[in-house]
């Protein structure tokens, strides 16, 4: 039977936040969702956990974020200033741009993990987790994030 992650070797699981793979129904972009999440969980909680708090605003939040042309800083703080998710989608809107060029994105993060230097990470994070012969089948940076949020057998 394939391995599963050591529980709490990467720290608190938010089992809240969207899967990477779910698309943002007005603009179609992956992770999208799991960063206006994190921002929510902000604003209601006060801070994410510690296993969330150190790649927010970095990591794929800030290359999403890079790919629009946007600050991370101004997506959180959009979501701190809305009461609603209706409210977000309307100032998200407004800093976009026209063209968010969605599959270019999505194609772009699907991929991540898969360069020798990318392979490498996943491996590491995988033995971290007590998963190393599972490196074989998670094979991007969205796949462990589906796998250590238990959403991947």
């Amino acid at each position: 039977m394939p391995s599963q992650p050591i529980p709490g070797s990467s720290g608190e699981i938010l089992a809240s936040l969207p899967s990477p793979y779910l698309p943002h129904a007005a603009t179609g972009l992956l992770h999208l969702p799991r960063l206006l999440a994190k921002c929510w969980y902000v604003k209601t909680h006060g801070a994410l956990p510690a296993s969330y708090a150190k790649n927010f605003r970095r990591g794929c939040d800030r290359f999403l974020c890079q790919h629009l042309g946007l600050d991370p800083k101004q997506v959180e703080q959009i979501v701190l200033d809305s009461a609603t998710e209706a409210e977000v989608d309307e100032r998200l809107r407004q800093i976009l741009p026209a063209d968010v060029r969605a599959s270019q994105w999505n194609r772009r993060y699907v991929q991540m993990g898969m360069t020798v230097a990318g392979r490498e990470f996943l491996k590491e994070a995988l033995t971290a987790m007590g998963c190393a012969d599972r490196a074989d089948e998670i094979k991007s940076v969205p796949d462990l994030i589906d796998f250590d949020e238990r959403r991947l057998p």
